[in-house]
């Protein structure tokens, strides 16, 4: 057995003298000097050896970064400076809207009913001989207290009544145009009946038409908004009941031509409909009112009904004084003309609900114009989900 070499016997301590010396450079000159002296049988002996001691000394640097590696990788993930965090959509405050006295619909029932007319006990006739059916009602109520239209409650009974203009053909309302005034209603009445424009429709003699029936949705008012101090709703086609003049509707404060056997049977129908339906007065408005164009989301689309509509003689409130939900609610605008179009009652109810809309967006510490867009996004995300026909 051969006896050990000396170079084996003080390698031990060599090594870990090296590993107390930190300055790597420092390090590779001490092991430089202990290295033993070159045998002369082989220059590439001793070159073979200063490699293998640079390559130790250089293990013995990069051991100790190594090891630190391998602990940053098995160690928790450094924690990241917490960033701001973005602002969330604005909680807007409610909106709250009084319901306007007014006295309760009187009870009326039944009197008569056949296959082509039915008769009510306030004078009420309605001619059935065009009645037809589309698809049932069904709509959400949205809850005021959520305004995001997250839930619902539905429905299939109708909450309100819109009142339309046909805005048709007019003859003069006089004797000797008899027959051309029937010939008109009568062509209207087809017309109406074919595409279900409206549950009813009164033509110029006062006579109430059915034309869609109260348990199906008519299609009379397309993008629409309206609430009351409860519920707010939108594309009213099933959650309102459409009822229509035959008549036209001026510009402004202008008069309509609709006359007073239209008027007085509009109060009964009206007091007919809020009896069987419970609605409140609140809920019955003019399509002026209730109209928007989310293209560019204004009210106003359709103007009928904008002005004149005679609330006190059907038994209702002045809802033209009640600022405009589209706006409260949804942010929606209205630009230089709508004044001359819709006049200075329904201007007014708009610019009310516009001055309460910047109150509130400076309550939430927002400008008017960020306010509305995220009212927008409100009307957008619900609309997502809610048929228009």
């Amino acid at each position: 057995m051969s006896q050990p070499d000396e170079n084996q016997l003080t390698r031990p301590w060599v090594d870990w003298t090296a590993r107390q010396i930190h300055d790597p450079v420092w390090r590779l000159r001490y092991l430089q000097s202990v290295a033993p002296v070159p045998h002369p049988v082989s220059r590439w002996k001793s070159r073979k050896t200063i490699g293998l001691l640079t390559l130790l000394a250089l293990g013995l640097v990069a051991a100790p970064l190594s090891l630190r590696r391998l602990g940053a990788a098995n160690a928790a993930p450094p924690t990241l400076p917490t960033l701001p965090m973005l602002p969330a959509p604005p909680k807007l405050p409610p909106i709250h809207l009084v319901e306007p006295a007014v006295a309760p619909s009187a009870d009326v029932w039944s009197v008569e009913k056949a296959s082509d007319f039915e008769a009510y006990s306030n004078g009420l006739r309605i001619e059935n001989q065009y009645a037809v059916s589309n698809r049932p009602r069904a709509y959400v109520a949205f809850s005021m207290a959520d305004a995001e239209g997250s839930g619902g409650e539905k429905r299939t009974d109708p909450a309100g009544i819109v009142y339309h203009t046909t805005e048709s053909l007019q003859a003069p309302f006089e004797s000797s145009e008899n027959n051309r005034l029937k010939r008109v209603g009568e062509s209207l009445i087809d017309y109406v009946r074919r595409r279900r424009c409206y549950n009813f429709l009164i033509d110029r003699f006062g006579r109430v038409f059915r034309i869609v029936k109260e348990s199906d949705a008519a299609y009379h008012a397309g993008h629409s908004v309206w609430a009351d101090d409860r519920y707010f709703y939108v594309n009213l086609n099933d959650s309102f009941i459409g009822i229509s003049f035959e008549a036209q509707t001026g510009a402004g404060e202008a008069s309509t031509n609709a006359g007073n056997a239209q008027v007085r049977a509009a109060a009964m129908l009206t007091e007919m409909l809020r009896s069987r339906y419970k609605i409140s007065g609140r809920n019955c408005v003019t399509h002026a009112q209730v109209s928007v164009n989310p293209s560019n989301m204004q009210i106003g689309y359709h103007v009928d009904w904008a002005s004149s509509f005679p609330f006190e003689k059907l038994g209702l409130p002045d809802n033209y004084a009640m600022p405009s939900p589209a706006i409260s609610l949804f942010g929606f605008a209205f630009n230089a003309s709508f004044e001359h179009r819709a006049g200075v009652r329904l201007a007014a109810g708009a610019m009310d609900a516009d001055r309460a809309l910047a109150a509130r967006a400076q309550a939430v510490h927002l400008s008017l114009a960020a306010y509305r867009k995220a009212l927008h996004r409100r009307y957008l995300k619900i609309m997502a989900s809610y048929r228009v026909e």
